[in-house]
Formats: structure tokens, sequence, C-alpha cells
């Protein structure tokens, strides 16, 4: 146990010392990401634009299509460019959607494979957060199904950098308790610094910072943490690795005027839907 102090002590100091000192490498959103989100940010964008600058990535354009024709969104007539995607995603979505596509280039294991297996399920997990993000969002509040989906698939980011800086810590890499007590303790604040550093909206960043605070309850309205708050706990439906929670004790359920009963019913009726989508991001 004191062993295992001592590793957990000097990775944390670490860790912290590499933020204060701004030494913590933190992932940079694909670069075709950040161009299109401040393109759709500019008032004056056109289809045309939006759509010239996505054409430059050959197999962006292709998932986008794939997306455009998907069951969530397919027209009576098949979308055979990505103008005509744009068109009919609309901008908001398009720059949610492409930003979820690239998102997978960021959980490859380039330096070294020890954490490849951890990376790859936590993109699987992250996949399935955004997709059940998606179908609460569009189900049970006003707020923006797609947006949903992309706090649902960020939720963890702040995990990436812990795992890259593990890798020079063989002792925790080698220890999968302490590495989980690290992480649960430290990536919601470093998630909250990666997105603050993608300009992402307030409303995302909270979803970083407050997704594991199950008494998260800043006013009346549901927000995208309290979707993504339960979004998560039905993630973990059935696995024995986690704590237990009092799913009652929840307050983002009364939020989305569910209660967890009713959430996991209407779920189960939506696997199909859910599946889709978590295909759609991790192909």
């Amino acid at each position: 146990m004191d062993n295992n102090m001592d590793v957990k002590d000097k990775f944390v100091t670490a860790l912290l010392d590499d933020i204060s000192n701004n030494r913590l490498v933190l992932p940079t959103l694909p670069e075709v990401a950040l161009k299109v989100r401040k393109v759709v940010n500019d008032p004056c964008v056109t289809a045309d634009k939006l759509s010239k600058l996505i054409g430059t990535d050959a197999a962006l354009s292709a998932r986008l299509l794939q997306v455009a024709n998907s069951v969530f969104f397919k027209g009576l007539n098949p979308v055979q460019n990505v103008h005509t995607a744009v068109v009919r995603l609309g901008m908001v979505c398009v720059r949610n959607v492409v930003t979820s596509l690239v998102m997978n280039q960021l959980y490859q294991a380039k330096k070294n494979a020890s954490i490849k297996k951890e990376l790859q399920a936590l993109w699987i997990h992250g996949a399935k957060v955004a997709a059940i993000s998606n179908i609460l969002a569009k189900r049970y509040t006003p707020l923006n199904s797609d947006e949903a989906m992309l706090g649902g698939l960020v939720h963890d980011i702040g995990i990436l950098p812990i795992l890259s800086r593990a890798v020079d810590f063989p002792d925790i890499i080698g220890n999968k308790e302490v590495l989980d007590e690290v992480i649960a303790e430290m990536h919601p604040n470093i998630g909250k610094l990666i997105l603050e550093g993608w300009h992402f909206p307030q409303e995302l960043v909270d979803v970083a910072a407050e997704h594991e605070n199950l008494q998260y309850n800043p006013g009346e309205q549901a927000t995208y943490t309290d979707v993504v708050i339960i979004a998560n706990l039905h993630s973990y439906l059935g696995k024995t690795d986690r704590p237990a929670v009092d799913w009652g004790a929840v307050q983002a359920f009364e939020k989305l005027s569910l209660t967890p009963e009713k959430s996991i019913a209407m779920l189960a009726e939506a696997q199909a839907e859910i599946m889709d989508i978590q295909r759609l991001l991790i192909s």
C-alpha cells in the first residue's frame, strides 16, 4: 500500500508540476476541424465555402457523405456531394459532425504500444456515451443533439495527457489500480484545460469538468452536462469494475424529466439507433 502511495504521489506531483509550468502536452484538435469550426463561426460563411474546405480532405468528405445518407439525416434523395451534405445537415451540425469524425485521430497510440489498448477502449467508450447523449438530447431536451453527441465524445478527453505522461513512469503503467485513481482524480480538470484551449463553448467545457459530479445542478434547465452524466451512467450498466451509484440521487434525471427506470427502458428500445451512431463514429 505504501509503495502504491509513493508511486501515485510521484506521478501526481509530476503532472501538477507540468500543468503549473505549462509543460503538460495537451492534445490539439486536428487542423481540418479547427478550420471548419472557425469558418462556421463566420456569419458571412456560405455552404459553398464550407463544402470546398471539407472537400480538401477526401477521407473526411467520404465520411460526411456517409453521415448525411445515414438513417438520421436521410432525405428522399441520396446525397452525392459535400455541398449537398452541408445544405442538408446545416452548418452547425456539420461543424459538430466534422469535429466528431476526426476525433479518433487523437486516440492513436503513436509513442508507446503500452497504452494502445487503453486508448482504443477510451475511444469506444466515448463513442458509446456520444451515441446515448445524442438520443437523450433529441428525445428529452431542447438541446442540440449533435452538440450533445460531441459533448459525449469529449467528456473524457482529459485522460489522454495522463496516459501519455504515464508512459514515462513504468511503475504507473504497470499498476492499473493506481493509474485509475489518478485518472479519476485529475482528468476532469485537465479536460477543462483542453477544451478551453480548443475554444469550445462553455457548455461543453463544463461537460469535461463536471461529468463525474453526480450532484451537478447549476439551474433548472437541462444542460449538456446533465445529458452526458446520464449517458455515462448508462454506458457502465452491467460492468462490475465501477463503484455502485444510487441513480435515484442523481439530479440530472429530474432535469430531463426522467427516472432511472424510464431511461433504461427508452434506451433499450433505442438500442439499434445507438449502435448505428456508434458505428458511424468508430468506422
